[in-house]
């Protein structure tokens, strides 16, 4: 999966599974019809960049517990 700057995703917003610490949460901002994911401590690192069909297969996985 390609990475993309902090700079192309003009709105970060925290994840709801992040829970209620700030300080280590993932960030998530929609690009068009991708998603881009990037940890908020570390944003300088640059993030994930997903399409569609595989950004729903990945929540899908995390959700069925099929990614630990």
């Amino acid at each position: 999966m390609p990475s993309t700057s902090s700079s192309d995703a003009q709105h970060w917003f925290k994840s709801s599974h992040s829970g209620g610490n700030t300080t280590e949460c993932v960030e998530a901002a929609y690009l068009g019809e991708s998603t881009a994911i990037r940890d908020s401590k570390a944003t300088e690192v640059g993030s994930l960049l997903f399409r569609p069909g595989v950004w729903g297969s990945f929540v899908s996985a995390l959700q069925d517990g099929r990614l630990r």
